[in-house]
Parts: structure tokens; sequence; C-alpha cells
């Protein structure tokens, strides 16, 4: 099942990879990443998901911990959570080849509900395991149905809900697990780091996301700080300053006109905590960057 899968990601992100090397499916929650050559690192904070890698290899850093993986194992990312990524095995002939699933809060409150109690992990945001064959093969089904469009709204719920199911009760199982589980510590993190994510621009009060929590400023802090590893306010700039980069690399903003969309009152500011997150200063990063992305322009 894993050379069916691979095949069919291959010919879809061959058709459909945009120059950064992502295939957004016609399936909201299903995309593939094509690189043909080892990227610069890729800063992130990225919403719960799982990679299966197919072809190639990455190395994703959280923190103090790195992760090298390749085709046959999983990346799991349970939290929003900042990430610093590379695509370390890529070419022409063979490039890197994933498949992105975006995890289904909703589904997987739904599911660990039908499933009944199991112990779950709240810890470890972060980690890879080999992929299952029963993943392998519900993604693969799912994927299938790109090529049979008229089958895709009858088929589509009941395959993204197997394959949850599948994520649910293999390796990855108990720390996708403590995303259901309801008004658990993580649940109520994720209600804050969704006001944050759709009002990073705007400035905002502590007291409100825990507020929005249902916890004390205090245990709000503390909690934010485990699942996220970063403090409320850290995780906004990180926000804006990943935000900023895109703007001025992928729709060509002028540094200031970028550092004033995202929320910043000050260039100079946002001059010096771009370089602090990135190592390099905002035009001289912006420059590099797209001189390396030249060769496959």
């Amino acid at each position: 099942m894993t050379h069916g899968l691979l095949d069919i990601v291959r010919r879809f992100g061959e058709r459909h990879a945009n120059g950064t090397g992502v295939a957004q499916t016609p399936i909201s929650c299903l995309t593939v990443i094509r690189e043909t050559a080892p990227t610069a690192l890729q800063y992130a904070i990225n919403r719960p998901l799982v990679a299966l890698v197919l072809q190639g290899s990455k190395r994703v850093t959280m923190g103090s911990r790195t992760f090298d993986f390749g085709a046959g194992e999983s990346l799991l990312i349970s939290a929003d959570v900042p990430t610093v990524s590379q695509i370390t095995r890529a070419s022409t002939g063979t490039p890197y080849l994933a498949l992105v699933v975006d995890l289904d809060l909703a589904l997987i409150e739904g599911l660990v509900m039908e499933m009944g109690f199991s112990p779950f992990v709240a810890g470890a945001p972060v980690r890879v395991d080999p992929t299952e064959t029963e993943v392998t093969d519900a993604a693969l089904r799912l994927m299938r149905l790109l090529d049979r469009p008229a089958s895709m709204p009858i088929l589509q719920s009941s395959l993204t809900r197997e394959l949850h199911y599948w994520l649910l009760s293999g390796r990855h199982g108990g720390a996708i697990r403590a995303l259901g589980v309801i008004d658990s510590h993580a649940q109520r993190i994720t209600r804050a780091v969704s006001l944050i994510r759709e009002n990073f621009a705007q400035p905002l009060r502590v007291d409100d996301l825990a507020r929005v929590a249902r916890m004390s400023v205090s245990s709000f802090h503390e909690h934010f700080r485990a699942i996220t590893s970063l403090s409320p306010l850290q995780f906004q700039k990180q926000l804006r300053l990943i935000e900023a980069r895109r703007l001025m690399l992928a729709e060509g903003e002028m540094i200031s006109n970028a550092a004033y969309s995202v929320g910043y009152e000050s260039v100079s500011q946002f001059t010096r905590e771009y370089g602090r997150l990135f190592s390099s200063p905002p035009a001289r990063d912006i420059k590099a960057a797209k001189t390396r992305m030249q060769p496959a322009a």
C-alpha cells in the first residue's frame, strides 16, 4: 500500500505543487509536499497535524529536541508549537514527498467519546514514529477519490473519519487523544490559541485569553507554556514575524508595510525582533531566500 500511496502522491505533486512545494488537494485536510532539493531552514507554528513521509528525509527541531526522519515514518505535531524544519534529502529525480493530514479536532472529539476511555498523553507535542499500515491504507483510499470526483461527496467524510480513527488507534494515538478529551487543558489552551491566531495583529490581553480558556491567569500561563513551549505574548510575536516574512517573500511587501500590517508600531523594533528569530535582518534574509529560490524558478 505504501508504494501505491507514493505513486498517487507523486503524480499529484508533479501536477499541482506551487513554487514553495505545496499542493493543496480538494480534500481540505490533505496537503501534498514536494521538494526537488534540500531546503533552507523553515520557521512555522503549525496547527496539529500528521505528516506521512513517503520519500526523502526531513529534520524538525522544537526547542532542544531534533527529529530526523524519512520514508515510512510519520511526524506528529499535536499542539501549536514553534518548529524549525529543513528537508535534508531531495533531488529532481527523487523528490521529497509527504502527505500532510491536518487533524480535525471536532472529529477527534467525537471519536474519543465513541471509543471510550483510554490513556492519553498531554506532553511531547512533537514526535516521530513508523507509519502504520492501516493509516497508509486509509490515506491511499482517500487520495484515490481525487481521480473519482463524483465519489467525493459520498465517501470523503467516512474515509476522513476512518483515517482519524486509525491515527487514534495507532502509535500516535495517546497524544492525539488528548486533543479530543472534553475540557482538558489541551482543549482549553487550543481555544486561546485560536483567538491569538485570529487576532495576532491586534493587542491582546492575557486576562482575556485566560477567560477564554476558563483558567486563572497564573494557571493559564503555566499550561500555555507547557503545551506550546512559549508564553502567550511570545507566541503572538512569532506569529507576527512568520506572517511578515511570508508577506515580504511571497507578496513582495516592503519591510515597513509588512511590519505595520502584522501589528508592529515601530519598524526598528520589528527589525530587531526579526533578526533574533531568523538570525538575519529582514532585508538580508529575504534577499538570501529569493536567491535560493531562483534556480528552482
